[in-house]
């Protein structure tokens, strides 16, 4: 399954109260220079989609040092309510006592790597690393008893004949214990599972599964584990050909197609013009890295997939020591690292594992303005518009946690709201039918902003990426309202403690 490329926000809690902090104290910010950007534009029929990238100076970013002043109401209680909350509070402390007893937990197989509560979530982590396969697992205990399990492989890709997404498929059609040709498909139908799926990221892959039931979770695992570890695929090229590609005669008067799992669900992504505009956009700002080419296939470039290349890429990435796995929920801690340590002792320590799945840093390598067409399919009844991205990319270093947080609000207010200025700005101005790019993006290694419009008229498509950057200009140089930056700060406070 590819997932949504749209942008996926996480609150942090202890980023929130260094917010807070700053706000108090009459911090000011520093501008953070962003020196690469694209335009991106396509048309339907031969006419043609063209992406631009410039570079350009840090706009330095208005600030407030005045923060909202909060005002709590006390709340009197009587005696009863009073003996009630004394025993919720003593419950509460036996189970905080029984939750910081998991942190203690231990394992032959296991070296404890480090340890950590996070407890605005009641969570208490311990990192834990196997000593003969290096895998890494985090496990986290807490009270919920939906119990999740997720094991991620680092899986950046050369080209784009899909293969991480294929794999990702066939390692679910049967493995070395679980030798039905379709487990998922009787998981999804026979389970207790509260959550079953993965997912191919441009530079991992993903497998997560969820259940109430205790029984039913380890079986989940169990699954699971083997499926990524001891795939039937691997050995068995039908599989390949069946999730993959194959030729296909249907008919012998009619010529020989391609099909396949991916091969066909790969068309279809390739048929819409939206996924056509985020895959160039990425491809543009990312040209010398990984994420340049299509970790979920391009059609074009799939039948050149030889089975041989499916098997050696399992073999270099699905290796323990280049996996993380996660655990959440209130089952066993210690039957946690039983299950696990039974799949990752059979492999041996990998040193290579890890820096062969490295992703390289993207540089700021675009110096002027950049731009570039492609065409995308459209019937002959559909109007002759245009689709358009105006694309930043925003770092070629980890951003410190200040900066993370910083780019946060001033995407919410830029683009989070209906009434956010640059939002807002583009829907009324009657250029375009909808917005495209979606504002900040940072699932990935490093972050982008995208925004434009689709519906655009051949004549208005420069008046657009004008708007766009004369709208960020004008917020840089007036700031945003008092009210705006207030709320934004209230939602990321409120969602946090939810």
């Amino acid at each position: 399954m590819i997932p949504s490329h749209r942008h996926r926000r996480a609150s942090k809690m202890a980023l929130l109260a260094c917010f807070a902090v700053a706000i108090g104290r009459g911090a000011t910010s520093t501008s953070t220079k962003v020196t690469a950007f694209s335009f991106a534009t396509l048309s339907s029929g031969s006419k043609a989609a063209w992406r631009y990238a410039a570079a350009s100076p840090p706009t330095p970013c208005a600030s407030s040092t005045s923060g909202p002043a909060t005002f709590f109401r006390r709340n009197f209680r009587n005696s009863a309510t009073c003996s009630a909350s004394i025993t919720s509070l003593q419950q509460s402390a036996v189970a905080t006592e029984e939750l910081e007893k998991t942190m203690d937990v231990t394992h032959p197989a296991f070296d404890v790597i480090a340890k950590d509560v996070v407890s605005e979530y009641g969570a208490y982590t311990t990192l834990y690393k196997h000593k003969k396969s290096g895998a890494e697992l985090l496990s986290v205990a807490n009270d919920d008893d939906n119990k999740v399990f997720g094991i991620t492989f680092r899986t950046p890709p050369s080209d784009s004949t899909g293969v991480p997404h294929i794999l990702e498929h066939s390692v679910l059609c049967g493995s070395r214990k679980y030798k039905t040709k379709d487990p998922f498909v009787q998981l999804l139908q026979g389970s207790l599972q509260t959550f079953l799926n993965a997912f191919t990221y441009p530079d991992r892959t993903c497998y997560v599964v969820a259940s109430q039931n205790t029984k039913d979770f380890y079986n989940l695992i169990n699954v699971y584990s083997d499926a990524v570890f001891h795939p039937r695929a691997i050995t068995d090229p039908m599989v390949h050909a069946q999730e993959g590609w194959h030729l296909e005669l249907e008919d012998k008067e009619e010529p020989i197609t391609y099909k396949g799992v991916v091969y066909n669900e790969m068309k279809g992504v390739y048929s819409s013009p939206d996924s056509l505009l985020s895959r160039e956009s990425q491809r543009c700002l990312f040209p010398d890295n990984t994420y340049s080419v299509d970790s979920g296939g391009d059609p074009t470039v799939i039948p050149e997939l030889s089975f041989e290349d499916f098997a050696d890429f399992h073999a270099k990435f699905y290796h323990p020591a280049n996996s993380r796995i996660y655990f959440s929920g209130d089952d066993d801690v210690a039957k946690r690292l039983e299950i696990m340590d039974e799949y990752l002792s059979e492999f041996g320590a990998s040193p290579e594992s890890k820096p062969e799945s490295e992703i390289v840093w993207q540089k700021k390598t675009i110096t002027e303005p950049r731009r570039e067409k492609h065409a995308y399919p459209a019937g002959a009844d559909q109007p002759e518009t245009h689709m358009l991205n105006v694309n930043w990319l925003l770092n070629d270093r980890p951003f410190s946690p200040v900066e993370d947080l910083t780019i946060n609000i001033v995407d919410h207010l830029l683009t989070g709201t209906t009434s956010a200025i640059l939002r807002k700005t583009l829907m009324e101005s009657g250029l375009g039918e909808a917005i495209t790019g979606g504002g900040l993006s940072d699932e990935l290694l490093q972050a982008t902003f995208s925004m434009g419009m689709k519906g655009v008229k051949p004549d208005d498509v420069d008046k657009v990426e004008a708007l766009v950057l004369d709208t960020l200009k004008k917020a840089a140089e007036e700031g945003f309202t008092e009210d705006a930056s207030k709320y934004r700060y209230y939602d990321m406070f409120f969602y946090a403690m939810r």
